[in-house]
């Protein structure tokens, strides 16, 4: 066995989790599985690959690997003897508190290590495992998981005569050796535990079955963090009768070594091997009847009667998976396909980040590629049954709510209870509309973006993404947590900042608000960003903050690109317009424009009128004499043409500056604050008049009103900067570029 140098300087501290990772001629899949190891949230690891005399390209993949990541460490041997021999040479260098078993042609989720971990030592387990999410490689059929009903409720302990059970062959329950644990290296240690090197299979289950017996205790979680692979190479499905004349071997050796006091565990095992008996007598009835050799066939099944009711196993088989086949249609595309993962209520150009994300998809479909909206969670309808698709989302390929049915342009719940929550919130909205009160007293649902995966979002991703993810990109950083479950460790990914959502609570505290959607820590938001590949920034500051925090990491600018206008839209000199979604910050910035400037604007301006077109208007209630509420527009370009002045009184986040850049590309004159300008300072500083104060806010928006070339010239500067730096090419043009090469 050799061994990369200076093994023994490689750690100064003691690694939490040694991940052992047995290889023979995997490099299809051994890249995949490397990384998904190295991009662990949990980073005090090593990586023990242990390589079994391969003849492929594994043993160059993991050098070119190492020569960036001091953490791994390549064990080789110089002839093939099975992966137990392989894990049990890893096992003997591991210095890890935890041993984590990966195979090389599977991956794991970035927070398996972190989340087994952190609920081992919480609970004093000594071995824990999750469920694996199995999926077949040409993604042919629909993946399933191992464990189900029951099984997925909650955490559970196993005891070593239901672990004995649950491995029998043919049992109608879950087969727990299947599963990949972790445990600790101290028991390990002191029991001198090895892989049962007799076995090419089932070396999972005789391990930790040594384990138990020397009283560990197990737990198992049902969370969904291991992706197990199938392909044509696969060796854990097959049951060959040498296969099985090994597992029966091992067990007999078993009872032999057992005391008087594990009597049941001596008939659990019994049990066990009766069924590889049976499995080695069916194996004999299949070899009988594909040589027509049907009175040998015969006598077998009379010797072994339990072998009659398994002749109908191929057949189901075979069955389930041509109905599978047909269920799970798998589309072959000529052109390159692109898998956008949303949680927002996406139904046309109605707020910020649904204008950011339909523009950004226009210019990548007009790169030749497809692009698909694939919603994982039913929070997506917010507290409404149904979502109405407009012509704007013509753009995708093809869309998908989870949680829907879709009838014509629209997509409907399934869930009944989403009806009786629509109609109370249109009658909450009526009777703010009708001023029977002020204030709405209708729940608003979760931040849905923010929401985490359940399981079913989870299997709706992994079944619908696999075949529409030539390239990956994640809306929001919380969705980065689902990028592995779309099976493509291969595929390229990016994220779409959308803000800086970790500044947002101290800025909502600062003003003494309690309007945030979601908290996070800027080392948690760096860490969900990290998991992709590419990360989209929308303004400049953003893309710094990253860049600080995430040195090496692929950071893109691309900020709204606009269709400028010809010349400058001066409008009519009483008409002022705020544009704007219910999001948080548009609600706290109108209402400190109405409580706190409005009556100035009045005074200094009699005439003027103020129109708020998008849905903030809903959280308004009754509004004072000049303001007008246009609600949900779909054309906004008679208002933006009627505007002398679009006011833009932001007190919160750093964001997309949507509105700023629309109302500056329709030529428009703007007064915002400083707030409106972050992150895009650096071009537009000139172009807006920013005042935080709110008088002086005020005076400005009528010192333009009455001033129709001031209002010119503030818009020309505005028009040029658009011309200059927001195009399509210059917004979008480097991040089309790298979808379209990978």
């Amino acid at each position: 066995m050799l061994r990369n140098a200076n093994v023994s300087e490689r750690w100064q501290s003691r690694p939490i989790v040694s991940v052992v990772m047995a290889n023979y001629n995997g490099g299809a899949y051994l890249g995949d599985a490397i990384k998904s190891v190295q991009r662990q949230t949990l980073r005090n690891i090593e990586i023990i690959v242990s390589d079994d005399a391969s003849s492929d390209c594994s043993v160059e993949i993991v050098t070119q690997l190492m020569a960036d990541d001091d953490r791994i460490l390549l064990l080789r041997s110089d002839r093939n003897r099975g992966p137990a021999a392989a894990r049990n040479e890893a096992l003997g260098l591991a210095k890890g508190q935890w041993i984590a078993i990966v195979d090389s042609d599977d991956f794991i989720h970035p927070t398996r290590l972190a989340t087994l971990v952190e609920s081992g030592v919480r609970d004093g387990a000594d071995i824990v495992a999750d469920d694996l999410l199995i999926f077949d490689t040409d993604h042919s059929f629909p993946p399933k998981t191992l464990l189900n009903g029951r099984w997925t409720k909650a955490p559970f302990w196993i005891d070593i005569d239901s672990y004995v059970r649950a491995n029998s062959l043919y049992g109608r329950g879950p087969i727990f050796g299947y599963l990949k644990p972790l445990f600790r290296t101290a028991l390990v240690s002191a029991t001198s535990a090895r892989y049962s090197e007799r076995l090419r299979i089932g070396e999972d289950y005789n391990l930790i079955l040594t384990l138990l017996r020397a009283g560990a205790r197990f737990r198992i979680y049902p969370d969904l963090l291991y992706f197990y692979r199938k392909h044509n190479s696969s060796t854990s499905h097959r049951l060959q009768t040498n296969v099985l004349e090994a597992l029966k071997a091992v067990d007999l050796q078993l009872i032999e070594q057992l005391q008087p006091k594990e009597d049941r565990l001596r008939a659990e095992v019994k049990a066990r091997i009766n069924s590889i008996d049976t499995a080695l007598a069916y194996e004999k009835v299949l070899s009988s009847l594909k040589s027509a050799n049907w009175i040998q066939a015969a006598r077998t099944i009379v010797a072994n009667p339990k072998t009659l009711p398994l002749l109908r196993l191929p057949i189901m088989a075979r069955l389930q998976r041509v109905r599978s086949r047909r269920k799970f249609v798998n589309t072959r595309f000529d052109r390159r396909q692109v898998c956008v993962l949303s949680r927002q209520r996406v139904v046309g150009p109605t707020n910020g980040s649904s204008v950011y994300l339909l523009d950004l998809v226009k210019a990548i479909a007009g790169s030749g590629v497809d692009v698909h909206f694939l919603s994982p969670s039913s929070t997506t309808l917010g507290r409404w049954p149904y979502i109405a698709l407009s012509d704007d989302l013509s753009i995708f390929k093809s869309v998908r709510i989870h949680g829907t049915w879709r009838l014509g342009r629209y997509r409907v719940s399934l869930d009944p209870r989403r009806f009786l929550r629509g109609a109370l919130a249109v009658c909450d909205m009526a009777a703010l509309k009708l001023g029977l009160t002020n204030r709405s007293y209708s729940k608003k649902d979760p931040y849905s973006i923010a929401q985490p995966l359940t399981r079913r979002d989870q299997l709706f991703i992994a079944r619908h993404a696999p075949i529409i993810g030539d390239f990956l990109i994640a809306d929001y950083c919380f969705l980065t947590d689902a990028l592995p479950f779309a099976l493509r460790p291969e595929a390229g990914t990016a994220v779409i900042m959308h803000d800086r959502v970790s500044s947002r609570p101290g800025q909502f505290a600062a003003l003494n608000e309690s309007g945030v959607e979601a908290a996070l820590t800027e080392e948690k938001e760096c860490e969900l960003l990290a998991r992709a590949d590419i990360i989209l920034a929308i303004q400049w500051e953003e893309a710094d903050f990253v860049r600080q925090r995430l040195p090496t990491h692929r950071i893109i600018v691309a900020p709204l690109a606009a269709r400028s206008a010809d010349a400058p839209q001066p409008g009519h000199d009483d008409q002022i317009l705020f544009v704007g979604s219910a999001a948080a910050a548009n609600v706290d910035g109108l209402r400190w424009f109405i409580d706190h400037c409005w009556k100035t604007i009045r005074r200094l301006h009699p005439a003027a009128k103020l129109c708020i077109a998008g849905t903030v208007s809903q959280y308004m209630g009754a509004m004072p004499e000049g303001i007008s509420a246009a609600g949900l527009v779909k054309d906004l370009d008679p208002l933006y043409s009627q505007a002398g002045v679009i006011v833009s009184p932001l007190r919160i986040g750093s964001g997309l500056k949507i509105k700023l850049i629309e109302a500056l590309s329709r030529g428009k004159s703007v007064v915002g604050t400083s707030k409106t300008l972050q992150g895009v300072g650096k071009y537009l500083a000139d172009c807006i008049v920013v005042e935080d104060d709110p008088e002086r806010f005020a005076e400005a928006v009528v010192k333009l009103l009455i001033d129709r070339k001031a209002r010119i010239v503030l818009a020309s500067r505005g028009l040029r900067q658009v011309q200059e730096h927001f195009t399509p090419e210059k917004c979008y043009g480097s991040f089309v570029r790298e979808i379209v090469s990978q």
